[in-house]
């Protein structure tokens, strides 16, 4: 059956494959489920990180401050 999803191949770590398989045996879904909802965890956590950073790096004494208004004029 042909499909438009990307595939990959991973070589998972034995602790890994072991706790993939209780996540998904405890969520009563396959185990690639599993594996695509964690993965997407993970990116919105980094992706949480980069905007902290950035946020971190213009959060200086004496900032300018600008309204949300203005912001998205």
């Amino acid at each position: 059956m042909a499909t438009s999803k990307k595939r990959i191949n991973i070589s998972l770590p034995d602790e890994v494959d072991v706790a993939l398989k209780k996540l998904a045996a405890r969520d009563n879904v396959p185990q690639a489920t599993e594996a695509i909802h964690l993965i997407k965890i993970a990116l919105e956590i980094d992706e949480d990180e980069v905007w902290n950073d950035l946020a971190s790096r213009r959060d200086k004494k004496g900032a300018k401050f600008i309204s949300h208004k203005d912001a998205w004029a």
